[in-house]
């Protein structure tokens, strides 16, 4: 099967509706080369090819280097994303091809945005030690720092629960909660210590969180803030970013072990609640994963520069290349027919077309 590659100009109609768990979670560019897309099966059995998705990319061609990392479509439209090494929110109007910095502090550094339900772009950043939040479209930036004497958290990713509350992961041994309606952020340490990573909402509003050097996954008490662990059944995998799908099933990215995997909360906690599936391609090591308004998992595959399709109804893998070396896609996210990807290795943006 083909993939299909856009020019890389403007965009000549508005993108709307952005999906609810995106919210609770550069100038014109260069068009790229025809590419290839493989089939692999989970099963080892033949695959109908879907449609070939559209791939389209644009360079940011900021004055410097901004170190972009995680991504958020916003509200109007545009995709926010954050610049870790230049320390500002990044927004990206794909209309215009145009790219704006909205700086965040002294020191900033952020990790991870999401949009939150409030319309504004919320950010960890482990910079500043503090969560910040840039009201939109004002641009106004509020910091919430981490309560006095926090030693530093490595902040990481951040996700809304079901009552608008912000919780977030730090990979130093963290995990806290921003209450929005009062400002107050608390902070837990982790169980096992240093390895908080990936975190994301159900569409109860539930919140799931990973362990990168611990290899588990968690599911927060929002009362207590305690976390209950569920251990994955694929031991030392390097549980690296998780996403729910609609049924509340999480989908965790395994970046040791180089497998996609699912565990169903429904079927309790035993090795029956998990479905495990090896990534295509040569030494894997699977970094992010989402799953789109269709319940189709993506995810960014290092090793072999590619993003996977994965179908959970057929348990088939579709590997799309990417168009440039190095990639580096750390996060995704996407709004209904788009998925997001941040090029960090080559400070591209990158938008799969599906619908």
């Amino acid at each position: 099967m083909a993939l299909q590659q856009l020019p890389s100009h403007p965009s000549s109609s508005p993108v709307t509706g952005i999906r609810r768990r995106s919210a609770l979670a550069a100038l014109p560019g260069l068009p790229a080369g025809l590419l290839g897309a493989g089939l692999f099966s989970a099963r080892s059995a033949p695959a109908q090819a879907p449609a070939a998705p559209r791939l389209q990319s644009w360079p940011l061609n900021t004055r410097a280097a901004t170190g972009i990392h995680d991504i958020a479509p916003a509200p109007d439209g545009g995709v926010w994303f954050s610049a870790q090494r230049s320390g500002h929110l990044g927004w990206f109007d794909p209309r215009s091809g145009k790219t704006e910095l909205v700086a965040l502090g002294s020191g900033s550094s952020p990790h991870g945005v999401i949009a939150g339900p409030d319309g504004a772009a919320w950010l960890t950043d482990g910079g500043q030690n503090a969560i910040a939040r840039v009201a939109w479209p004002s641009r106004q930036v509020k910091v919430f720092p981490l309560p006095a004497g926090t030693p530093y958290a490595n902040l990481n990713t951040c996700a809304f629960d079901g009552d608008g509350d912000l919780w977030f992961t730090g990979q130093s041994g963290y995990v806290g909660k921003v209450n929005t309606r009062s400002g107050t952020v608390t902070v837990k340490d982790s169980p096992r210590g240093r390895g908080p990573y990936g975190i994301c909402a159900t569409p109860k509003g539930e919140i799931w969180w990973c362990s990168l050097a611990g290899s588990f996954i968690a599911n927060i008490d929002r009362k207590t803030g305690d976390s209950r662990i569920v251990e994955p059944s694929t031991p030392r995998q390097g549980a690296r970013r998780v996403w729910s799908d609609s049924k509340g099933r999480i989908w965790v990215s395994e970046w040791s072990s180089g497998n996609l995997s699912m565990h169903d909360p429904a079927l309790g906690t035993g090795a029956n609640s998990w479905k495990t599936y090896k990534a295509p391609g040569a030494d894997p090591h699977v970094y992010a994963v989402y799953v789109d308004h269709k319940d189709i998992v993506w995810a960014s595959e290092w090793s072999n520069n590619a993003m996977l399709r994965f179908d959970p109804g057929s348990e088939k893998f579709e590997a799309i290349p990417l168009p440039r070396a190095n990639a580096a896609v750390r996060q995704i996210l996407g709004r209904p027919g788009e998925v997001w990807l941040p090029e960090s290795g080559t400070e591209f943006l990158t938008v799969i077309r599906t619908g």
